[in-house]
């Protein structure tokens, strides 16, 4: 007889936790311990449910690590009791949040499923409620005992992705993410389909392990024609940097003007790592593929590869955090951790 699964659904804010005041129209944040009198179909679902909430609700355009660090202490006081966790997260920074979470969160056995909504929940057409429905579905899905999922996902518009995968590519549709470089891990049909080739491998005996240290103090620079001297000299000679994360063009291209090879050499010889990201949503970092590239790979930039911007940035936060030399951080960096990159 396999026993219910008890999720802890946690809302840290966002349009799905709002409702509308039909009087005024405003949306205000609703009590989430009212949830079942909003979406009663909930009764139906074989789980055991509890719910916390952020005291003060915020809004997605407000997170920032130290509510990274809530969400995973509220993870990690309550992993014992519960056999899956569904975060309920404004839908704008969900992939930065999501990609952070998976990396502070190390052994994971068990699933923590991000959802969102781009409508609040008691409006007529809400998407909220099927995102919602469904992200507690799967978390409570097992197998053998066991919880079928066990990494940090991202569920939106029928599709369960690896978060650390995503991106926000939409503000207006329903279909507001995509995971342009892996495959989704749950589909959502008639019937719940899991892609268990895409599932990253679990190791049951190990400990949830949970990092708290995120460093902040970095920059992320989107390249673009025209960007010069001056502005670079000026953002690379910020005192307090300890990381920097540059968005190039195609496969990993920056400008090879002498002056920015030698910006770039000397925030380098400051023990800084310089991540080399890609703009484009989909595809790879693949320094040395062409002559605008290939001095980056001499000079030790270090590639993010098919990573995503939101990744290689939670990616170097939590790696600044682990204190590592500069030799080990670039092997490190370049490994895949947490299924993030190929």
């Amino acid at each position: 007889m396999n026993k219910k699964s008890n999720i802890l659904l946690i809302y840290t804010g966002g349009t799905i936790g709002m409702i509308r005041d039909f009087e005024t129209g405003a949306l205000k944040n609703f009590n989430f311990k009212d949830l079942l009198k909003h979406i009663p179909e909930l009764k139906l679902l074989d789980c055991n449910i509890s719910t916390r909430s952020f005291e003060k609700p915020i809004d997605s355009s407000n997170m920032n690590p130290k509510y990274w660090i809530d969400i995973a202490s509220i993870i990690e006081d309550n992993y014992t009791m519960f056999d899956g966790f569904v975060i309920l997260h404004g839908s704008d920074t969900m992939s930065y949040t999501a990609s952070a979470l998976s990396f502070m969160l190390e052994n994971l056995s068990k699933p923590v499923i991000f959802t969102g909504s781009q409508l609040p929940i008691g409006d007529l057409r809400t998407d909220a409620k099927e995102n919602l429905i469904t992200s507690i579905q799967i978390a409570a899905l097992k197998e053998n005992g066991f919880s079928s999922i066990t990494e940090v996902g991202l569920y939106f518009e029928y599709k369960l992705y690896r978060a650390n995968r995503t991106t926000k590519i939409n503000a207006e549709h329903f279909e507001a993410f995509a995971s342009l470089n892996y495959p989704a891990l749950v589909q959502s049909g008639v019937h719940l389909k899991v892609n268990k080739n895409a599932l990253l491998p679990v190791n049951r005996r190990k400990k949830l392990k949970v990092h708290k240290k995120m460093e902040s103090n970095i920059l992320l620079v989107k390249m673009f024609p025209g960007l010069d001297e001056t502005t670079i000299n000026h953002l690379f000679n910020y005192p307090q940097i300890k990381g920097l994360v540059l968005e190039s063009y195609g496969s990993g291209n920056l400008t090879n003007e002498p002056w920015f090879l030698s910006a770039l050499k000397k925030i380098i010889a400051r023990d800084i790592p310089v991540i080399n990201v890609t703009q484009c949503s989909g595809g790879s970092v693949s320094m040395g593929k062409y002559e605008t590239s290939l001095e980056l790979k001499k000079l030790g930039v270090i590639s993010a590869k098919d990573a995503t911007t939101e990744a290689a940035l939670a990616k170097l936060m939590y790696l600044l955090g682990e204190k590592l030399t500069s030799n080990s951080f670039k092997t490190i960096f370049e490994t895949s951790l947490r299924g993030e990159m190929h």
